[in-house]
C-alpha cells in the first residue's frame, strides 16, 4: 500500500494473518456461486447473492473481511452491508444471528439455499466522519463507474474458506469492464442489452486479490517487455486520458523491469486508476493498494499532467515492486492471512520499507531522475522520519501496528523503513566490493522461499545475517529490532556524501518534510503550528502559530476534508490568486495574496569535497548497481 498524502494525516493501519481452516469440516466440494448485479443498483447499493451449495452441518458462519491484505488497517466491510437475508430451498427466510460488524451465524445451515444482501458504496461517505476503508481498497457504486474491490462484496464461510468460487457480474452491455480475475465466459440477455460476465477463482484469496472496474472507462493495453499492461482510467470529467498516462507508465515500468532483471514477474499487470472529482462525495484517501498482478490507484482529477505523472511514478512503482515483497518473500503471518482474526508480522521494514526504497532507487538507477533529485528524496525521508519516534523498535511496532503508540508511527515504514533498506544496501555493497546489494538479497530470498513458501517471522533476521554479513545482522539487531537511532551521516560518508544546512525550497504545509499544520479532533479544525514561523511564504503573509485555517479559496477546511484540501496545495503555481481565512483567537483574519515560492532552513545531501576513489566506486555501485 502507498498513501500519497500519508504525511498529512495518519490512519490506523495493520497487517495480519492466521491459520487456515482445515478441509475436514467442508460439507460441499462444489464452487461457491456468487453474483453481483450492477443492473439493479439503486441509491449506491448493489445486490449480491451467494449460493454455497448444500451444507451437512447444523451451523455455519459467514464473514465479510475485517482486514484485507496490504492495507494495514481495520476496514470492517460488513458495516456496509444492508438487508442481509438467508433463504431456504423454498425461498423462505431463515434465522441469522449477527455477532459483530462482519459476522453472521446461520444456525439452520442444512436448510440454507442462498444468502442475499445489499452492499453500500464506501467512497460516498468518506467525508461524513464515519470510519471507512482506505480509498484504493474501498468500493464505488455509481451509474458511470463501479470500483469492484471484491472483498467489499463477496465474503466466505468458516468451513468453506478454501473452496473454489464462481462469480457472475451482470452489467449493461455498453459498460466497459476490466478484470484481473480469470474470465471463463459471458452470456447476453435475450435483447442483448445486458451481459453476464462469468469468472472463476480457485479460492477466496483470488476473490480478494483481483479487483475489477466497470463503467465509463478509458482503457489502454500495451506491452512492457513480456508483460501485458492493462491501464483502466476513470476520469469523470475527461480531464485525463489513458493514452497520455500510458507514456509515463510505459517508461516507468520499462525501468522497473530493467532494474529487477531476472526476478520473476507476471505475464499481465492491471492498473485501475480512479480520479476523484473533488466533490463532497469523492474519495480522499489518495494512494494505491497492491495485489499480486494489479493495483488500484486513487488520485485527484484536478492534478495537472506533470503532477499526475509524478504521482503515478511514486505510487504505482511502489505497488509493482511489491511483487518482490511481500508477494514473493513473506512470513507465515502474511501467507496464512485471516481476514477477521489477524495476527501481525514483525517485518514491515521489509514489506513496505524495502519496497519504497526500490521505488526510490530504481529511478536514479535507470536515469529517470538525476542524482541531485534522488539525494533530495532521501533527505525528505530523513526529515519526515524525524517526526516519528526514532527510538521505537521497528519489529515491535510492526507486531503491534494496530495499537498505540505504534499505530501513529505506521507511516514511518515509508520513511525510516526505506532508509533501513538504503543502509543495508550500502553495507552489502561495501562488504562485497560493490557486487551485492539488497536487491540481490531479495532475489536470493525469493529463490529460497517464493510466493508459496513463507519464512518464519522470528528467524528471518538470523537467516539474512547468515546469507549476508555479520555487519548486516548487527545493523538489523541494533536499529530494527533494537531502539538505537541510525547515524545516516556514517553511511553517507561511506559513499562520499555529506549533509549541510542551508536555505531550501519547501511547500505550503511542510518545512522540509516537517508538518506545519495539525488537526484538533475535538473541534474538527486545522491550525498552524509553531513551525509556520520558519516557512517564508506564510511568515511573510503574517500567519502566526495557532491560527485556525477556516477556508482556502472558498473551501471550508475540516479534519474530514483536510487530505483533499491540503493535498491541493501541492498543485499551487506561482502567481495564482490565493485567499485564506483564518481564525485568530476568535478574530477573522483574511489573507489575499498570490502564490510565491516558500523557503525554510533545511539539511541537504550532496557530494563531499575530495572523495576517495573507494568512496566514488562504492557510490557508483550503490546507485548504478
Amino acid at each position: 500500500m502507498k498513501n500519497i498524502f500519508a504525511k498529512i494525516f495518519i490512519g490506523v493501519m495493520l497487517v495480519g494473518c492466521g491459520t487456515p481452516k482445515t478441509s475436514n469440516d467442508i460439507a460441499t466440494g462444489v464452487p461457491i456461486a456468487s453474483s453481483v448485479d450492477l443492473t439493479k443498483s439503486t441509491e449506491d447499493k448493489v445486490p449480491v447473492v451467494i449460493n454455497p451449495g448444500r451444507f451437512a452441518q447444523d451451523t455455519v458462519t459467514y464473514y465479510l473481511p475485517k482486514v484485507v491484505q496490504g492495507t494495514y488497517a481495520v476496514s470492517d466491510f460488513g458495516k456496509f452491508v444492508d438487508n442481509f437475508k438467508a433463504l431456504d430451498y423454498e425461498g423462505n427466510e431463515i434465522i441469522t444471528n449477527k455477532l459483530d460488524d462482519n459476522t453472521w451465524v446461520i444456525p439452520n445451515a442444512k436448510q440454507l439455499d442462498q444468502i442475499q444482501y445489499l452492499v453500500n458504496d464506501t467512497y460516498d461517505i468518506e467525508n461524513s466522519g464515519e470510519a471507512t476503508p482506505f480509498s484504493p481498497s474501498g468500493t464505488n457504486i455509481e451509474p458511470e463507474n463501479y470500483v469492484l474491490n471484491l472483498h467489499g462484496f463477496i465474503g466466505y464461510f468458516d468451513v468453506l474458506k478454501n473452496n473454489q468460487y464462481t462469480l457472475e457480474v451482470i452489467a449493461p452491455k455498453e459498460m466497459k469492464r476490466t478484470s484481473a480475475l480469470q474470465k471463463v465466459g459471458e452470456e447476453a440477455s435475450e435483447d442483448e442489452s445486458v451481459v453476464t460476465d462469468k469468472y472463476f477463482a480457485s479460492r477466496y484469496f483470488e476473490i480478494t486479490d483481483n479487483p475489477m472496474m466497470y463503467g465509463k472507462l478509458d482503457v489502454e493495453e500495451f506491452m512492457v517487455g513480456d508483460i501485458k499492461i492493462v491501464l483502466s482510467v476513470y476520469s469523470p470529467n475527461g480531464v485525463h486520458k489513458a493514452s497520455k498516462i500510458k507514456e509515463t507508465v510505459f517508461k516507468m515500468m520499462k525501468g522497473q523491469k530493467a532494474y529487477l532483471g531476472d526476478i520473476n514477474s507476471t505475464p499481465r499487470y492491471d492498473i485501475y486508476l480512479y480520479l476523484a472529482e473533488g466533490t463532497q462525495e469523492s474519495p480522499t484517501g489518495f494512494g494505491a493498494l497492491e495485489h499480486h498482478t494489479s493495483t488500484v490507484v486513487v488520485l485527484p482529477e484536478q492534478m495537472p499532467d506533470e503532477a499526475l505523472a509524478s504521482a503515478m511514478i511514486d505510487v504505482v512503482s511502489h505497488e509493482f515492486f511489491h511483487i518482490v515483497t511481500p508477494l514473493s518473500v513473506h512470513s507465515e503471518d502474511v501467507h496464512y492471512f485471516d481476514y477477521n482474526d489477524p495476527t501481525f508480522s514483525k517485518h514491515l521494514w521489509m514489506y513496505e520499507g524495502v519496497t519504497e526504497y526500490f521505488a526510490t532507487l530504481f529511478q536514479v538507477n535507470q536515469d529517470l531522475v538525476g542524482e541531485d533529485e534522488f539525494y533530495e528524496k532521501v533527505m525528505g525521508k530523513i526529515q519526515s522520519a524525524n517526526g516519528f519516534d526514532d527510538t521505537m523498535s521497528f519489529t515491535e511496532m510492526s507486531e503491534n501496528i494496530l495499537d498505540q503508540p505504534y499505530a501513529s508511527n505506521y507511516v514511518n515504514v515509508y520513511e525510516k523503513g526505506a532508509l533501513i533498506g538504503m543502509c543495508i544496501d550500502i553495507l552489502m555493497r561495501e562488504e562485497s566490493n560493490g557486487n551485492r546489494g539488497i536487491l540481490s538479497l531479495m532475489k536470493e530470498l525469493s529463490l529460497k522461499y517464493g510466493k508459496n513458501k513463507p519464512f518464519e517471522d522470528d528467524n528471518i533476521i538470523a537467516e539474512i545475517t547468515e546469507m549476508t554479513y555479520p555487519s548486516v545482522g548487527e545493523f538489523l539487531n541494533t536499529h530494527v529490532v533494537g531502539k538505537t537511532p541510525i547515524n545516516y551521516r556514517e553511511f553517507f560518508n561511506k559513499v562520499g556524501l555529506s549533509i549541510s544546512n542551508e536555505k531550501v525550497e519547501t511547500n505550503y504545509i511542510q518545512n522540509s518534510g516537517a508538518l506545519i499544520v495539525a488537526g484538533d479532533q475535538a473541534t474538527g479544525t486545522i491550525f498552524f503550528t509553531d513551525l509556520v514561523a520558519d516557512n517564508s511564504f506564510w511568515a511573510e503573509n503574517g500567519v502566526k502559530a495557532n491560527d485556525n485555517i477556516v477556508e482556502i479559496n472558498g473551501t471550508k477546511l475540516t479534519v474530514q476534508n483536510a487530505n483533499n484540501v491540503l493535498g491541493g496545495t501541492f498543485q499551487w503555481k506561482e502567481g495564482d490568486d490565493l485567499e485564506v481565512k483564518l481564525n485568530r483567537e476568535g478574530e477573522e483574519v483574511v489573507i489575499k495574496t498570490k502564490v510565491a515560492k516558500s523557503y525554510t532552513q533545511g539539511e541537504t545531501l550532496s557530494p563531499s569535497d575530495n572523495p576517495t576513489e573507494e568512496q566514488l566506486a562504492l557510490r557508483k555501485a550503490w546507485l548504478k548497481g
